[in-house]
Formats: structure tokens, C-alpha cells, sequence
């Protein structure tokens, strides 16, 4: 009786360990690199804030096929555009389910509804949620949606039609863009009525593949499937992500099993990861570009000379050795050459230390002068190391004169603060959102964004603006790149920025960890994703 009595023990002490290496299996950590600005995608054109929410939490209308550029039905089985171009009716998705939480339970699917106020929330600067959170909306406006959408109709429950001003080549891409996500009208206006509409924001409901259980900043973001997703639900039962901010402690916790998966490696550190045997690296050349932005609203940037010499200064090979490590490729251009086969300009500036102490010379600089660099805190796909950058970059302009002060601040207070124009100059970048150059271009360098913050530089060309609006309404696509072009040289006139470097994009992860697609657009997705 006792050994079987002890059998029995060992038995069901075995059957347990099993139920629980089975509950550790369907929860996928992932080592992510800082603290989301917001919840809602709408109010952020952050990477960070997009994987925690726009990528885990919501739907669009449109969404890119997974790994891919390629558009898909999302939250719209279908969609027809009249003939004029003016004219989008989608067909919404059925029996679509918003998440069920401890603070929120809907009582009705997905509909219309939802759709109309995801977009006039963004767009009327009279509904009353516009103010809410601060009510900017960075990606929208930088897009020209405020100016683009004329009307956004409901036809029935479960069909909208949006009316646009003009026509738009790009218009069906950007609506698959993170900011283009749906949010829930009825859990808004529960908020509203409860007089607390922030938490729309903070606390988020959407339709997607998981929902928000518990933030706490610079700690962790937990998330568990949601049962009743229209796609099925997902096979990992519970996401963590990991806020570490550090890359190297985060390579440590992937080795040791802490992560599954782990965002942005020290370039350094892959070959090391390829040799082991626990650890897959998945990579493709990146949709992004990393920049120097001079305050153009700012002396001595407002000198069109200062900019060129700032551009003849900096060593970008020197850079590109030190801190891309062989992962990285010169920026000639705004835009990658992984959009359209891009080639910038024939004209780009060469390391010319001499020519830029002449320039300054004949811009009544002789003697020099002092200066900020605003680096980053965090690594991004684009820049491994701002600080270090910015450090090279100090000590290239020691070489004409110049003092360079490096400064730097908690990455949301960076975005808001640059944003708000506070820099003399400043280390960022881009990574594609859905393939087209104008995503590029008008978000970064429109006059339209230079009023909201994110043209960094604060340069408003009416010539290059009328190129590139030109080009987002033009359908020939070796016209847009004529327009494009006569654009970009205008840019490198100008010289508001110092194009720095294009880099690879590298996912690493644990063997373990199956269906994981690195995305063209640097974020990433785990929808689809399993643990073996």
C-alpha cells in the first residue's frame, strides 16, 4: 500500500509538472526595448508604443499580409473605389468581438460605429474626445488624413464609406498604418459618461489577437489571448513583454532562457548569436533611415551654409565601422533603397573637414560656436547606439571648431520635447510603415509636420512640398519618381538634415519559438506565434 501509495504521489506530482511546463509553454516573453508612450496608436508614431498596442491590441481595416507589404482584408471583408478616385465604401467584417476585461464589457460586435469615431476623433476638431489625451495627433495630421478625408459616412451597420478630397495613391496603404487602428465607441463612451475618457488610452480595448491585462512603466506589459478573436484564438495563452532597456542584459536574458525573443541586438553581439545553437536570427535589409536634424528654426541652422557644413563634417564611414559594425549601409538618400530600388541623388556630401571649415568661414563662422546633440536613450532599428554616435559626431566637429554638447532624456520626454522644438540638433530616424516613399517624405520633412513636431528639422519648403504633394496624388509610378527626385535635390540643397546610414534589420529568438515573421516595417507581431 505504500509503494503504491508513493506511486500514486509520483504520478500525480509528475502530472503536475507537466500541467505546469504546459502553462509555461503558452507564455512567450518578449525582451522589448523601453516604455510605450500611450496605449492608443492614434496619439504616438513611436515603434515602441506601436508593438505594444497598435500590433498586439487592434485591427485596421486594412492590414499587411504578415512579413510582407502586401495589403489584406482586415476589419473590411472588401472595399470599391469610384471611378473619380474619391470615393472608398468598405464592407465591414461580421460578428467581429471587442475584448472582454475586468474593466470593460462590451454588449455588441464590432460596426460602423467604431470606425466613425475612430477617424472623427483624429479629424473634427469639435467632437469632443479630439482634446482627449492631449488630443495630437501626430501621424494623421503628418499624413495629411486632416486635410485628405472630407466626410466619413455610415451607410448601415456594417458598411462605411470615406469621401476624400482628392485623389491619393497612397491612401489605401496608410489606412493598413498603425495610427489607422479601430478602437471601441462603446467602451469610449462608458469612459466619457464615468468622466474618466483618458483611460481609453491607458486601458485599452480593442478586436485584436490579445488583450491588456497589467502595465507598470519600465517594468512589464502583460497581455493574455483573446478566446473570442475573429481570426481564432491565438495558440500562446499569455504575452509578457519585458521593458529592458539595456540590449546587452537583454542578450543575457535571451541566452538564459528569461525571453523568448528579444528586440534590437548589438550588432556586436549577433555573431555570437548565429554560433548558438538555442538561438535563431532572422534578418533582411531594414525599410528605415537613420538622420542628424538641425533646428532650422534655430541659429545658426537657420543658415543654409551652417547645415552644408554640418553635412561636409561628419565621418558617416567612420560611424558606420564603429557603430552599425558591417550592418548598416551610408544614407544618400531620405529613403531606403529597399523602396522601389531607390538610388538618391548622383550628388551627395563626401567627409570634407576642410570644406566644411570654409563654408563656416564664409557663413561669418570662423571662430565656431557651441552647440546641443540630442541623442537618443533607447537603441532603435535604425541606430544601435545614439550615444556613441553622438559622441563620434562631437568629435568630428572638435576638428572644425566646434563644441558639441551631447544630451539626452528618458525616450518619452526626448519625443516630446524635440517634438515641441526644444533641440539645436537631434539624432532619430524612420522605419517605413507601409513601402511607399511618401511615407517617408511627408511625415518627416512636409511643412504640414514641421507645424506638429515630427519634421524635427522644422524646414518648410514650398517648393519641395509641392513636389511631394504632387507625387502622393500622382497613380504613374515613374512619374512619382521623377517628382521624387526633383524633391530629394532640393532636400540636399537645403540640408536640413545629415542622411546617416540605412541599416539591417535582425530578429533574434529561441529555437523554440515557431512562426515568428520578421516585419519589413520594424515591429513586430505574435500573432500566429507558438512555443514548441
Amino acid at each position: 500500500m505504500v509503494f503504491k501509495s508513493h506511486l500514486a504521489a509520483m504520478l500525480l506530482l509528475g502530472s503536475a509538472l507537466c500541467s505546469l511546463q504546459a502553462a509555461m509553454a503558452s507564455t512567450l516573453v518578449y525582451c522589448s526595448e523601453g516604455s510605450p508612450e500611450t496605449f492608443n496608436p492614434q496619439l504616438s508614431t513611436s515603434g515602441t508604443t506601436f508593438d505594444a498596442s497598435s500590433r498586439q491590441l487592434y485591427n485596421r481595416l486594412l492590414e499587411f499580409k504578415p512579413g510582407t507589404t502586401e495589403i489584406v482584408p482586415g476589419l473590411a471583408q472588401r472595399w470599391e473605389v469610384s471611378a473619380n478616385g474619391l470615393e472608398y465604401t468598405f464592407h465591414l467584417r461580421p460578428n467581429v468581438s471587442f475584448h472582454s476585461t475586468e474593466f470593460f464589457t462590451p454588449s455588441r460586435f464590432f460596426n460602423a460605429d467604431d470606425v466613425l469615431f475612430s477617424f472623427n476623433r483624429q479629424r473634427d476638431t469639435s467632437n469632443p474626445w479630439y482634446s482627449v489625451s492631449g488630443g495630437v495627433y501626430k501621424y494623421f495630421n503628418d499624413m495629411g488624413f486632416n486635410k485628405l478625408i472630407k466626410d466619413v459616412v455610415k451607410l448601415d451597420e456594417n458598411r462605411v464609406r470615406i469621401v476624400l478630397n482628392n485623389p491619393d495613391s497612397t491612401f489605401l496603404s496608410n489606412l493598413a498604418m498603425d495610427f489607422s487602428s479601430i478602437l471601441s465607441k462603446q467602451y469610449a463612451d462608458a469612459m466619457m459618461i464615468a468622466g474618466t475618457p483618458e483611460k481609453l488610452d491607458l486601458k485599452p480595448v480593442g478586436t485584436g489577437p490579445f488583450m491588456f491585462v497589467k502595465y507598470e512603466k519600465d517594468a512589464f506589459i502583460r497581455y493574455q489571448a483573446h478566446p473570442a478573436y475573429w481570426k481564432g484564438m491565438e495558440e500562446l495563452d499569455k504575452l509578457v513583454f519585458a521593458i529592458t532597456v539595456d540590449p546587452s542584459v537583454r542578450y543575457a536574458r535571451l541566452r538564459t532562457g528569461e525571453c523568448h525573443v528579444m528586440a534590437y541586438p548589438l550588432p556586436t553581439d549577433i555573431k555570437s548569436m548565429k554560433k548558438n545553437p538555442e538561438i535563431k536570427v532572422a534578418e533582411q535589409p531594414g525599410l528605415n533611415t537613420a538622420y542628424w536634424a538641425f533646428n532650422t528654426s534655430k541659429p545658426p541652422f537657420d543658415n543654409v551654409l551652417v547645415r552644408q557644413a554640418m553635412n561636409y563634417a561628419i565621418n558617416r564611414q567612420a560611424i558606420l565601422d564603429v557603430i552599425y559594425k558591417g550592418t548598416g549601409s551610408i544614407a544618400s538618400s531620405v529613403i531606403p533603397p529597399t523602396i522601389w530600388n531607390w538610388k538618391g541623388p548622383e550628388y551627395d556630401y563626401v567627409y570634407n573637414p576642410d570644406r566644411a571649415k570654409k563654408i563656416l568661414e564664409n557663413a561669418g563662422f570662423a571662430e565656431g560656436f557651441e552647440i546641443d546633440i540630442w541623442a537618443m536613450p533607447v537603441q532603435r532599428p535604425y541606430n544601435p547606439n545614439a550615444r556613441k554616435m553622438a559622441t563620434l559626431i562631437q568629435q568630428d566637429l572638435e576638428k572644425i571648431g566646434i563644441k558639441a554638447n551631447v544630451v539626452t532624456y528618458e525616450w518619452g520626454t526626448y519625443l516630446k520635447k524635440s517634438r515641441e522644438g526644444e533641440h539645436q540638433t537631434i539624432l532619430l530616424g524612420w522605419t517605413g510603415d507601409n513601402g511607399d516613399p511618401d511615407n517617408f517624405f511627408t511625415p518627416l520633412l512636409s511643412c504640414t509636420a514641421a507645424e506638429t513636431g515630427n519634421n524635427r528639422s522644422f524646414w518648410c519648403n514650398k517648393q519641395f512640398n509641392d513636389l511631394i504633394s504632387l507625387a502622393r496624388i500622382e497613380a504613374d509610378m515613374q512619374k512619382r519618381k521623377k517628382l521624387y527626385k526633383r524633391a530629394e535635390v532640393i532636400f540636399k540643397q537645403e540640408a536640413p538634415w545629415l542622411t546617416i546610414a540605412h541599416s539591417v534589420r535582425f530578429q533574434p529568438y529561441l529555437s523554440k519559438v515557431q512562426g515568428l515573421k520578421i516585419d519589413p516595417f520594424g515591429g513586430i507581431y505574435f500573432s500566429g506565434v507558438s512555443l514548441k
